[in-house]
């Protein structure tokens, strides 16, 4: 209940996800490429009044760059820490790529 993988995510964000998905990763990071429809929030900033905007009850999956990265947990913590209910979305990026899933980006 606190995990999610990549598969799973794909195949509710192509079917309307009902939960708001978080690249945690560094705005240059997220960039360069980030799942389709992810938003950019780095776990630094994961803070009560920039998630105020989300309902309390919203579920956020949290994702970075892959099994060797520290950056989901970190923001899950803080978004648990703040009531908030939330997923790690196991893999990352490295796992998104491995599945043959594409990315997006702002370049």
């Amino acid at each position: 209940s606190f995990e999610t993988d990549c598969w799973d995510v794909h195949d509710s964000l192509s079917k309307g996800a009902d939960f708001v998905l978080l690249d945690v990763r560094s705005p240059a990071l997220y960039a360069k490429g980030h799942v389709p429809g992810a938003i950019s929030f780095p776990h630094g900033k994961i803070i009560a009044s920039k998630i105020a905007q989300w309902a309390p009850e919203t579920v956020f999956v949290t994702y970075c760059a892959g099994p060797h990265c520290n950056g989901a947990a970190r923001g899950a913590l803080r978004l648990a820490e703040l009531g908030r209910p939330v997923k790690i979305m196991a893999g990352g990026i490295t796992g998104w790529l491995d599945e043959g899933f594409a990315l997006d980006s702002a370049e």
